[in-house]
């Protein structure tokens, strides 16, 4: 008896352990599959978001009107389960996507003589870009392709890496951001063209390492790399006057040739567009300029639809407040803001009854981004308004204003300025116009109604 009911109690636990096996390893196994199910869900988005041309971009819904824009071309999808790739990986991806453009650009200070009669001279200049979709549309900088005033100058040579060459027209321009859109034409085959994936430039900190590609001296498919020096720096555009806004110094090697050219992350993705570098002579001295992609997706769409863009306008120049400034309007120590020097007759800061230096009684002058004034006579001069907020956002230099108004306004929203004057503040609302070719005289000190260089000197524009 005593045995049976050994037996009997020992049939009994391995039961009950049996029957526990069978819950853990059901709940393991059901754990399993959902962890498996996710995966595949995560993967097959990867998938798919390989057939797109853009990713991510998380935009900010106080400018609904501007990034929403920006948001039909940028989804927020996979960014953050890319893992980053080598640097191999990535030109392999890649390279089919980068072409090297060939234009003939008139150069009035090249003089030829023939027959006894002074010619102006052509130079062809050599440049980068990049396919932005499967219709044929390449996106470069505008430095890059001819003046289309002249119906001749429209077309340009795009060779691709495997030696094809195919002509391709300007079908849209921006100076101002200075991109410019291309259209292949005749015969081609859209399975050839693989679009560059865009995504957010917003999100980039400084330290980030990136890659540019392009063809440096006519050296096609060439890849240097580097990292991110800092963000949203101002880069003066001799050709318009005005700066280009929220522009990205990086370390990575650009030379003549590579305007146009994609700057990746360590994902291949592009998220800045390269334009220039300062150098003293002409080549690369550790200093390059990338327009932002959030400029590209933003500018783009608008080319291909219109042929131009309108950027937002508010008609000053002005510089920050200096010690010296400081000192004699009796203004706190450190106090920050936009010392407003000159207002465009007309423009929307005209409108909106914001005031400049009398320019009858004082003599100003900007440099470096700073403004100093000293009065005519002995008495103390005149303080002109002081912007020391934008829709709420605090300024304490002319970048500030710029970057912002560029990067989420849009011609005729309404903005929101704070300002002092003399010694009280004031909110002045006015609406933003269209920004004007020549607003303002080419003097070094009115800049064109934007503000100086804030650079050591002007950016050769590779």
């Amino acid at each position: 008896m005593l045995n049976r009911r050994l037996c009997h109690g020992a049939l009994f636990t391995l039961l009950i352990v049996l029957l526990s096996f069978s819950v853990i390893s059901l709940t393991i196994l059901s754990s399993l599959s959902s962890f498996i199910n996710d995966m595949m869900t995560i993967a097959q988005r990867e998938y798919q978001h390989k057939g797109y041309s853009f990713a991510a971009l998380s935009t900010l819904t106080v400018h609904s009107r501007v990034n929403q824009t920006i948001n039909q071309h940028i989804s927020n999808s996979t960014e953050s389960f890319s893992l980053p790739l080598s640097l191999t990986d990535i030109f392999k991806r890649i390279k089919n996507s980068v072409v090297q453009i060939t234009s003939t650009i008139s150069n009035p200070n090249e003089v030829i003589t023939i027959n006894g009669k002074r010619l102006s001279g052509n130079s062809t200049a050599l440049g980068s870009g990049f396919i932005y979709d499967k219709k044929g549309h390449l996106v470069t900088n505008d430095h890059v392709v001819p003046d289309t005033s002249n119906t001749a100058n429209k077309l340009v040579d795009v060779a691709f890496t495997d030696g094809n060459t195919y002509q391709a027209k300007v079908i849209g321009r921006d100076p101002f951001s200075d991109i410019a859109v291309l259209q292949l034409i005749g015969s081609f085959s859209d399975e050839r063209l693989v679009p560059l994936s865009i995504t957010n430039s917003s999100n980039l900190q400084v330290g980030q390492q990136v890659i540019a590609i392009g063809n440096p001296f006519g050296l096609s498919g060439s890849m240097t790399t580097g990292i991110i020096s800092q963000m949203a720096r101002l880069l003066p555009n001799p050709d318009t006057g005005y700066s280009i806004a929220n522009t990205i110094q990086t370390s990575a090697v650009i030379n003549p040739g590579n305007s146009g050219g994609p700057l990746l992350n360590m994902q291949g993705r592009v998220i800045g567009m390269n334009t220039a570098i300062i150098s003293d002579t002409g080549t690369y001295s550790g200093v390059g300029f990338a327009i932002p992609s959030s400029d590209i997706a933003r500018v783009v769409p608008k080319l291909i639809q219109n042929g131009s863009y309108s950027h937002p306008w508010l008609g000053i120049t002005g510089g920050k407040i200096t010690s010296e400034v400081s000192n004699s309007s009796g203004l706190p120590k450190n106090y920050k803001g936009v010392m407003i020097a000159t207002i465009q007759a007309g423009s929307p800061a005209d409108r909106a009854g914001l005031r400049g230096l009398n320019q009858s009684s004082n003599e100003n002058t900007i440099n470096s981004n700073a403004l100093t004034f000293r009065s005519s006579s002995n008495r103390v001069a005149e303080i002109p308004d002081i912007i020391i907020a934008i829709d709420g956002h605090p300024v304490r230099q002319i970048d500030d204003i710029i970057n912002y108004l560029d990067g989420h306004k849009s011609v005729g929203d309404t903005v929101d300025l704070k300002v002092n004057r003399d010694g009280q503040i004031l909110n002045i609302t006015t609406i933003l116009g269209a920004r004007q070719i020549t607003p303002f005289s080419s003097t070094p000190d009115q800049s064109l109604g934007q503000a100086p260089p804030v650079l050591p000197q002007i950016p050769d524009l590779p």
